[in-house]
């Protein structure tokens, strides 16, 4: 079966090694894989997709092809807004960062407070401000897009990803922030280790992938001093360096044998 494998232009490069193991784990099930970016002219015809871009519109349009894509298109939408990501888990019962959206420097009632806007994502985008003037700041650089403002919980930077593949957890890691910083993203300098989910944790993020019908996710928590966790964010797509740093395993295999078994299934 011939499958595509869409990234966002500026990050091919960068996964370059990753995309090369995903084809090579792809070509183990019979699959072959075309790395297509999400700004081309023309995406050719494929018997499935495998969608790795930020961009719910193009989600949109490829699913309307009808044919088996990867994750689907209301997962891109959900993941890469996050306030709408708050709201899904809200409604599942499962506890989340309070949060609410912004306007005006006058919507803050508390300092200090995490700004983001709902579709950065790496760290960019989001910012912790001690002070009024800080927030004016942000808001004012970003006064073209939607703002949800946080309120700052004592974490010592420290959340974990866990990695799902369907409903079923692949790993998670715990990541500690770089030193002087509150994001604790691996890409930017912090430290990971391996963690080990509670079986209340566990059915948390099983009830997340559930509801969101996900393929390959991340769902990020803020993890709290007492060992209790608050949800966070979900990552579609997620990148898997601090899952290959803490376990030295390839997850491109478990990937593709699960994207191979849900195409046989719908045969």
């Amino acid at each position: 079966m011939k499958g595509l494998l869409v990234y966002e232009l500026h990050e091919i490069e960068r996964n370059r090694s990753f995309i090369e193991r995903l084809i090579n784990a792809g070509e183990n099930h019979g699959l072959s894989m075309t790395i297509i970016d999400d700004r081309s002219s023309s995406i050719p015809d494929a018997d499935f997709i495998f969608f790795r871009a930020r961009n719910p519109l193009l989600s949109k349009q490829l699913e309307q092809r009808n044919i088996p894509m990867f994750n689907r298109a209301e997962v891109n939408v959900i993941a890469n807004d996050k306030w709408k990501a708050i709201q899904l888990v809200q409604l599942l019962g499962i506890e989340t960062v309070p949060t609410r959206k912004i306007k005006t420097i006058t919507d803050i009632s508390h300092y200090p407070v995490v700004i983001k806007t709902i579709d950065g994502h790496g760290g960019s985008q989001v910012e912790l401000c001690q002070t009024e003037e800080q927030a004016n700041v942000f808001i004012r650089a970003h006064d073209s897009k939607t703002i949800i403002a946080q309120k700052y919980i004592e974490t010592n930077a420290t959340d974990v990803r866990v990695f799902m593949l369907g409903s079923e957890v692949v790993g998670a890691v715990k990541r500690t922030g770089a030193e002087d910083s509150f994001k604790s993203n691996y890409t930017l300098g912090g430290t990971v280790e391996k963690y080990d989910l509670s079986s209340a944790q566990i059915k948390d993020v099983e009830k997340i992938a559930k509801a969101l019908k996900s393929d390959y996710i991340g769902i990020d928590f803020l993890l709290l001093p007492d060992g209790s966790w608050l949800f966070n964010e979900i990552e579609d797509p997620v990148g898997a360096r601090s899952y290959f740093a803490t376990t030295n395993k390839d997850i491109a295999i478990p990937i593709m044998e699960y994207i191979n078994k849900k195409l046989k299934e719908k045969e």
